[in-house]
């Protein structure tokens, strides 16, 4: 089970609380009645934070490390529905429905987390709208990743599905940089599950983008040696 505890004097919560978007606009004061309510965890690499089924008690915010949202199926195999970062959030979907979680979540390497119950979100709720409005945008944007989630596997070809990925991490969104090198964030099986491909398919399609050339494969380093090219690839 994951270690829960006040955060450590080293962790600066209200500092951290104020660089994320959802908590950016609130006032010091603010900020130190929901920072009063946080609870710290740590996770090991390969612990499980919750299961499919449990409660959902507040939401999470990923200080370091990843996190794994996935669902379980009867065959022992699984489905990656997000991979969660550093400074990024999860759970106030669920935790607003009242519902239990629908996926588990599982630390891909050692994680420190916040868990901010939902009391002192619901207070905040009903003092300060813009938070709302700030939450309600979160939220939606979540779900538009989503939709496009569906309209990636409905539509696009597994190799485009690849690219798009690799596009997306890329270090460098400048046009005129033609070589740019991308590590992976996680395992290769874990970005198959999330593009809802086979890990031999993957392979494959790695296999296949470095013979055209538009790739350089070395383990989770993936060298693009012209990225014009790979774009013109992907569509």
């Amino acid at each position: 089970m994951p270690t829960e505890k006040k955060p450590t004097p080293e962790l600066s919560v209200p500092a951290l609380l104020a660089q994320l978007p959802l908590f950016s606009a609130l006032a010091p004061e603010q900020i130190q009645r929901i920072a009063a309510a946080v609870r710290e965890k740590q996770l090991a690499k390969g612990e499980m934070l919750f299961q499919k089924g449990d409660p959902a008690r507040g939401f999470f915010i990923v200080v370091s490390g990843q996190v794994k949202l996935a669902l379980p199926s009867a065959q022992g195999n699984e489905k990656v529905v997000e991979i969660i970062g550093a400074r990024q959030s999860f759970g106030e979907a669920v935790m607003f429905m009242d519902r239990p979680f629908p996926v588990f979540a599982e630390a891909l390497v050692d994680t420190k987390l916040l868990h901010i119950g939902k009391d002192a979100v619901f207070e905040l709720i009903e003092s300060d709208a813009s938070f709302s409005r700030r939450l309600l945008a979160g939220l939606s944007m979540r779900l538009h990743s989503l939709v496009a989630d569906v309209e990636t596997y409905s539509l696009r070809s597994s190799a485009q599905r690849l690219i798009g990925y690799l596009l997306q991490h890329s270090p460098n969104e400048d046009e005129a940089v033609n070589s740019v090198e991308i590590k992976l964030p996680t395992s290769k099986h874990i970005i198959a599950s999330r593009l809802n491909l086979t890990p031999e398919t993957l392979s494959r399609i790695l296999h296949d983008l470095a013979d055209a050339g538009l790739i350089e494969v070395h383990g989770r380093i993936i060298t693009v040696p012209d990225l014009r090219r790979l774009r013109q690839h992907d569509f």
